[in-house]
């Protein structure tokens, strides 16, 4: 988790919360969308990796709007005016006299209108997620039906999960529900729709001359596309650059995380710079539980979601047991590393006839290779190969590559031949091999 102090600048009578990491040679001003807390959001794994990245290019300028997060929560919602003050107050406070700035979502309309307003403050523009004009809160019925959601669900995470992580299994709420709990009140909540409904910076977009670059997700539930091509469209010179994927928050997506941040920095510096990464031998396993949604569905949220628990544990359980690095919950599974393959093929076998009496099948693929380790996860074409493998397995089985029984010579560990399998993505074969669970 990057560290940073908070800091509260004056906007007129109120105060603004920020933080500030990094020291690049210029500045970024993230600026929220929806609601925020500074402190929550460098809980959450994902949002601190993001932010990670972009303060290693930059210095990092992020605050909470007014009334929500540590910033003054005050009477109303401020217009966009007032949110412009409110930045401009920030960037004075941390004595930055010019900035690229990042809105997400509703904080572009606001971005826009600081960037056409006060162009001698704004190096670049990046949107992600944004629109000029609200696609759906400015339907009266859906906006209702938002409000009404909202005061049922609120402070329980299943907000944030049902409308910005739909195509994730969230199956750990306390900590989304927390983030909900201090990033605002319910009815500030409501406020904020409210406004954002009203909103309407379509006639402003010709006058912005910043440099700008429209990120959004081809499926995005929550933010139709056509509203970053109507920014792109009409704001003279930007670029727009689509990703895949549903999910409006993408801090659940490792992999779309390093994405949205490499075409940030690529944008703003001119070229993408290399991670460092270390690169060793290890064995790789993914972990999975056989026909999870289907299960969820007929237990019930509450059934399963205890049920994952039990799992969870008693996995982790076996991975310390056959000392195994557990680098990742994948919502239904794991992704594991061992610095052994004899190891891992037995923790597999251990973790199938734990789980089994939980009432669960899980199937387990297994690759040694070559990852690049990146901070607290890993990659490269080994962790690829692994999830592949796993993605074959049967009910209640391990799968191995030839590699994995080609190293455990000497281990009496016994396989079964299931022949060469071409896998999606991977440019040849690969030989695969059943561990026989016992042995």
């Amino acid at each position: 988790m990057i560290a940073s102090q908070t800091r509260y600048a004056k906007s007129g009578d109120v105060n603004i919360a920020y933080q500030v990491t990094g020291s690049g040679p210029f500045d970024l001003v993230f600026v929220p969308g929806f609601v925020s807390n500074l402190d929550s959001q460098l809980e959450h794994p994902g949002w601190s990796h993001f932010f990670s990245r972009l303060s290693n290019f930059s210095r990092l300028i992020r605050f909470d709007k007014r009334g929500t997060g540590l910033s003054d929560r005050v009477a109303g919602i401020a217009n966009l005016e007032d949110r412009m003050d409110d930045v401009r107050a920030v960037m004075d406070a941390v004595g930055s006299k010019r900035a690229a700035l990042y809105g997400v979502s509703e904080g572009g309309p606001m971005s826009l209108l600081f960037a056409a307003t006060y162009p001698e403050r704004v190096s670049a523009l990046v949107l992600y997620g944004s629109y000029a004009r609200h696609p759906t809160l400015s339907d009266e019925n859906f906006l209702r039906q938002q409000i009404e959601s909202v005061d049922r669900l609120w402070g329980s995470g299943e907000f944030l999960k049902r409308h910005f992580v739909p195509d994730h299994v969230v199956t750990d709420l306390s900590l989304l529900a927390r983030i909900e709990r201090q990033a605002a009140s319910p009815s500030a909540v409501a406020a904020i729709m409210r406004m954002n409904s009203e909103i309407d910076a379509r006639h402003i977009l010709p006058t912005v001359h910043a440099p700008t670059l429209v990120l959004h997700r081809s499926g995005d539930t929550r933010m139709s596309i056509d509203a970053g091509r109507y920014i792109a469209n009409n704001v003279p010179g930007a670029k727009m650059v689509t990703l895949s994927g549903q999910n409006h928050m993408f801090i659940y997506e490792p992999e779309m995380i390093d994405r949205v941040a490499d075409e940030i920095e690529e944008f703003l510096t001119g070229s993408r710079r290399e991670i460092e990464t270390d690169r060793v031998l290890a064995t790789v396993m993914f972990t999975d539980i056989v026909e999870s949604t289907k299960r969820a569905a007929e237990l019930g949220d509450r059934q399963w979601s205890i049920l994952v628990d039990n799992h969870d544990k008693v996995v982790r359980e076996q991975l310390a047991r056959f000392r195994g690095c557990a680098i990742k919950s994948l919502g239904d599974g794991f992704l594991a590393t061992f610095d052994g393959p004899a190891r891992a093929v037995r923790c597999a076998s251990s973790i199938v006839e734990s789980v089994y009496s939980l009432g669960i099948d899980v199937r387990i693929g297994i690759h040694t290779g070559e990852v690049e380790l990146k901070g607290d996860d890993i990659g490269g074409i080994a962790v690829n190969i692994a999830a592949r493998v796993a993605g074959i397995a049967g009910p209640g089985s391990t799968l191995v590559s030839s590699t994995v029984k080609d190293l455990v010579a000497g281990s009496r560990l016994r396989f079964e031949d299931r022949g060469r399998h071409a896998l999606k993505g991977l440019p040849e074969d690969v030989h695969v091999y059943a561990a026989l669970h016992g042995t």
